[in-house]
């Protein structure tokens, strides 16, 4: 074999190999680039859903009661006294404020035992009404910052 000749099989053995290289280089780039958006994609949304706005009662009072389909989240303390339950049903009704303004609302379901703590905020999600009263669906009890020993 010439010199040449050589040269000519080595050029025609190196070429398709480089390119065969560079385009399983864009097929690798193009497989990552598209799973780090979807995992990016993923991530944020599931921060977004994993943060919690309410209002307050005078909020959502000045606001005023929720579209048909919409739920909203509203924040306050128990007004002792006004939690009502019917005998052999899971309907209650009860009263929440944030301390000036007051709002009453009904639940049906199961309420957690922090629910009747007199430091615990409660949380509801649900419909406000053009009554003027809250229908929840879910009740949330955010552990009291501070315990007081009764007596």
């Amino acid at each position: 074999m010439t010199e040449q000749t050589e040269v000519e099989q080595e050029e025609f053995l190196t070429e398709p190999l480089e390119g065969a290289l560079t385009a399983h280089r864009v097929k690798v780039f193009i497989g990552v680039a598209v799973l780090v958006v979807a995992l990016g994609y993923f991530a944020f949304q599931a921060f977004q859903s994993a943060t919690v706005y309410y209002l307050t009662v005078g909020e959502l009072q000045t606001i005023g009661f929720t579209e048909e389909g919409r739920s909203v989240r509203v924040s306050g303390k128990l007004v002792q006294g006004s939690f009502e339950r019917e005998p052999d049903s899971t309907l209650a009704s009860f009263q929440i404020t944030d301390g000036t303004q007051t709002l009453s609302a009904l639940h049906d379901g199961v309420v957690p035992d922090l629910f009747f703590n007199e430091h615990s905020e409660i949380i509801m999600e649900g419909a406000y009404t053009p009554e003027g009263l809250f229908e929840s669906h879910m009740v949330i009890v955010k552990c009291p910052s501070k315990y007081v020993a009764a007596g």
